[in-house]
This record gives structure tokens, sequence and C-alpha cells, in this order.
């Protein structure tokens, strides 16, 4: 998958705290620990929409469906 350059704007105090973990080398860099943390975002995104619409789900209708077989 190809990748794209994009600019963000950051606040000194968010900037000083990715900065703070590049230093201490849980990042190898900034664009490193912004992308992780955007893909740990949309990955609790899609969780939390699967859980959405998992909590329709009628469990009686559910387990009848299982039950005959579809």
């Amino acid at each position: 998958m190809g990748k794209a350059k994009i600019v963000i704007i950051l606040d000194e105090v968010t900037l000083s705290r990715v900065d703070a973990l590049v230093r201490q080398s849980l990042f190898v860099s900034r664009s490193q620990a912004i992308r992780q943390a955007i893909e740990e975002k949309l990955a609790r995104l899609d969780r939390r929409r699967l859980a959405s619409e998992c909590a329709k789900l009628d469990p009686a209708f559910e387990k009848a469906l299982a039950e005959e077989g579809l």
C-alpha cells in the first residue's frame, strides 16, 4: 500500500509529548508515533461499531436460527 505525505498542526504540548516518546525510543520518529496513534484510533472505532451492531441482535432469535442450521 502506498503512502501519502500530509501536514498536520499540533499544539506545542502535544508535540512535546510526541517528541518525548521518540526520545525514549518508543517510536523511531514523529511520523511513526502519529501513524500508530491514528491506526489504533481507527481500530477502536471499528470495534465500537461492531459492538454497537452486535448489541442490536436478539439473542433468542439468533439462537433459533443457529438451531435451525441457518
